[in-house]
């Protein structure tokens, strides 16, 4: 049998693709930042087709850095950014219209209407999610409303949606496979987590029609196999999740109760609770966790919408730092955050909040404010965003969570995590292997076609690189997520419609 498993891991800012051996260890990254699109204020698009293409690049990239072939490649899993929609042309295989990207508000208005008609409640139970537009619902409506002749193509059954794991699916196996799967699904607020099925109400009030739907499947299993794309062999696609599904069980958060965090563009703290969805009464969302030998797990989830792209921000928008890995050493240049705190809320606010008509504001500036104290507010930012999801949940579940697990790419900076760890008032934990969301998928391939032989041997790999305890008194955290508290509610009160 081939000895490697390739990891698609398509993000919102860029592709990805990991190569893993037996032993879950990295042997090939290739990374590949791709265009973002800002029509409108409060609108985010991406070029489905340059999603494709830096995918299919970084993933020859891969294998040709590992110094293998494509014939050494026992499967490909797919991992991808959620909720962000595609809607392309079943017979020429082009997008109808740029996908629609997860941070993208433009149907906020439209959510609100729904809200006041009363069909929030209605949705949530049946979906789990909180009625926003952050889910593809919503997305997927306004691009059949909106694109000339798109509802008469949907009519003649031309039309395909899917969310970007079902784009990559359909693209690698040339158009033979319109799939997505449980997790995924599961995000589009057309999908009924208890029945497991789409739902036929909700397509009635969105009105969708069901011939654009992608067959729903396990998140391990066989697809299909790549059509002479990468290489004439044929490569079974045969693991698929969602970014932050895949990065719980890359986590190895397999009993319910585990946590983990995922500090990407987003921080997504999700709850393993086991094969009972748990209704949240503190604004997380129900979600499913992965479905792996008929076997459905469910999580609670918490989604703040800008966490590691607030880096950017201070990037390309205020140009005070070059590159993003300058954020800690600029953040270390000033003793505290001088009393200064960011809310990024540049697409509204997520869990356990759910204002999509917030936006970001910036409090406590003096004239002895510096661009030190921007960046580490902004870095602390991250931190009260995962305070704020976290407590939600310890309700939710009526447990105080002892440890954190976390992964992403702001977990290389130890200020950070420590400073979770002081808010918290809990033990954060980084594990060796941070790329746990492409883990995840690579996880999920290879026990479709037992390279590996079950969980208990991938258990094994999942090691501790560093814990973080609280060192910071807990009064002046108190205080801290007290003034945080302040900066939201300044948020909430200047909002845009």
């Amino acid at each position: 049998m081939p000895k490697y498993v390739l990891a698609f891991d398509q993000g919102t800012t860029s592709s990805r693709a990991i190569v893993f051996n037996h032993a879950s260890e990295v042997v090939a990254v290739a990374q590949k930042e791709f265009t973002q699109i800002f029509p409108n204020a409060g609108w985010v698009e991406h070029d489905a087709n340059e999603i494709w293409y830096t995918q299919l690049s970084v993933a020859t990239e891969a294998v040709l850095k590992a110094g293998l072939s494509p014939a050494d490649l026992a499967a490909i899993g797919i991992t991808n950014q959620r909720e962000t929609t595609v809607v392309w042309n079943r017979n020429t295989g082009e997008p109808l219209h740029n996908a629609i990207v997860w941070q993208d508000k433009r149907t906020a208005a439209y959510c609100d209407e729904l809200r006041k008609a009363g069909h929030a409640p209605a949705i949530q139970e049946k979906t789990g999610l909180i009625l926003d537009a952050y889910f593809s619902a919503t997305k997927l409506k306004w691009i059949l409303d909106h694109v000339e002749g798109a509802r008469a193509q949907a009519a003649r059954g031309e039309l395909c949606f899917g969310t970007v794991d079902a784009w990559l699916i359909w693209k690698l196996t040339n158009g033979t496979v319109h799939a997505t799967d449980v997790t995924n699904a599961s995000r589009t607020m057309l999908y009924n987590i208890h029945t497991c099925e789409w739902d036929k109400e909700l397509l009635e009030l969105f009105d969708i029609p069901a011939s654009v739907l992608p067959e729903v499947r396990s998140s391990s299993e066989v697809y299909g196999h790549t059509q002479q794309v990468l290489t004439s062999a044929s490569i079974p696609i045969c693991g698929v999740a969602g970014d932050q599904q895949s990065a719980l069980f890359g986590q190895m958060c397999l009993q319910p109760g585990m946590v983990k965090n995922t500090y990407g563009t987003g921080c997504f703290m999700l709850m393993h609770t086991g094969t009972e969805p748990i209704r949240s009464k503190n604004n997380l969302v129900t979600t499913i966790a992965w479905k792996i030998n008929n076997e459905v797990h469910y999580a609670l989830e918490g989604s703040v919408f800008i966490a590691g792209a607030v880096v950017q921000w201070l990037r390309d928008g205020l140009g005070i730092i070059k590159h993003s890995s300058d954020i800690e050493a600029l953040a270390n240049t000033v003793d505290d955050n001088g009393g200064v705190y960011l809310v990024p809320a540049f697409a509204g606010l997520g869990a356990p909040y759910w204002n999509q008509h917030a936006r970001g504001t910036i409090v406590g500036i003096t004239r002895g404010t510096t661009a030190g104290h921007f960046a580490r507010a902004a870095v602390e930012s991250i931190a009260y965003q995962t305070m704020d999801v976290l407590t939600a949940m310890e309700a939710d579940a009526g447990v105080t969570i002892k440890e954190l697990r976390v992964d992403g790419g702001a977990t290389v900076n130890n200020q950070l995590l420590q400073f979770q760890s002081d808010l918290l008032k809990t033990t954060v934990v980084r594990p060796m292997i941070t790329e746990t969301t492409a883990l995840g998928a690579a996880y999920l391939a290879g026990l479709a076609i037992h390279f590996w032989n079950g969980t208990e041997e991938i258990e094994k790999y999942w090691q501790v690189d560093k814990k973080f305890t609280p060192l910071m008194p807990e009064a002046e955290a108190d205080t801290k997520a007290a003034e945080w508290k302040q900066a939201i509610n300044a948020s909430g009160a200047f909002y845009v419609k």
